[in-house]
């Protein structure tokens, strides 16, 4: 598939989860793809096995709550590939503590990685995506930007503050051909869902009581976001931006509050 040939594109938190399922998608697509990350053994290994099948891929450290950093990856990937057309802002935490249990600097680090970021990167890709002519970042978002979880208070506010972000950046630089949308994923196996659930009694008949409120009773994987945001990313999606697709198996149409116990 060549839907992204000749395309260069940054995805951060690649190194595992949903941004290393983008990036497999991206680079299948034709694109060249800059991974990155702070996890550097398995941003290296995931780059190595890319390239052994033949992709155009680096891997780069980079800490998206460091400005310095952010600026570098994208001067770096932009250096290397000779340009820059997609910006993939994946990175993500979660904290899994009510308000009361959380210190100022634990709600600072979730904002940073999850909302700071995605200002750092567009500002330093902001000329790159001019100078090929325009471009599309794409912004992982969550579910939890429509409806709320108990126990992350700090996860859920700045998922929503992902979401309001992707549209005010979408109107301001729509006229200059670059779209901005959101990818919000459902229950997806990833790490961090992994952890999330580590933090109940029975982590198994967590995921399975979650998973019984999905009307298609179905686990989403980091593949099926792969081939959305290659979608998003790609020419198919010429006329979308300001937008969110919500990929969720139904989760949000179906959501209700539920008490604990």
């Amino acid at each position: 598939m060549t839907r992204l040939a000749g395309k260069a594109a940054i995805v951060t938190g690649a190194a595992q989860g949903i941004g290393l399922g983008i990036a497999h998608a991206l680079a299948a697509a034709g694109a060249s793809v800059t991974l990155a990350d702070i996890a550097d053994e398995e941003g290296t290994r995931a780059a190595a096995e890319l390239q052994a099948t033949g992709a155009a891929v680096a891997y780069r450290h980079a800490d998206v709550t460091v400005e310095e950093d952010v600026r570098g990856l994208v001067e770096g990937a932009a250096a290397r590939w000779g340009r820059l057309d997609i910006v993939v802002n994946n990175a993500g935490i979660v904290a899994v503590q009510t308000v009361e249990q959380s210190s100022t600097a634990d709600w600072d680090r979730v904002m940073a990685v999850n909302v700071r970021s995605i200002f750092l990167a567009t500002k330093y890709a902001l000329p790159y995506l001019r100078r090929a002519g325009g471009g599309s970042i794409l912004n992982i978002a969550s579910v939890s930007s429509f409806v709320a979880q108990q126990g992350t208070p700090a996860y859920c506010a700045s998922k929503g503050a992902v979401l309001m972000l992707t549209k005010s950046l979408a109107l301001d630089y729509g006229p200059e051909h670059i779209r901005v949308n959101c990818l919000c994923p459902g229950i997806t196996d990833t790490p961090m869902l992994r952890y999330h659930a580590r933090h109940e009694a029975d982590p198994e008949a967590h995921l399975r009581g979650r998973l019984r409120r999905v009307p298609t009773g179905e686990m989403l994987y980091p593949e099926d976001m792969g081939r959305a945001a290659v979608f998003l990313c790609s020419d198919d999606a010429a006329g979308i931006t300001g937008t969110s697709l919500v990929v969720d198996g139904g989760y949000i149409a179906a959501a209700e509050f539920y008490a604990p116990g």
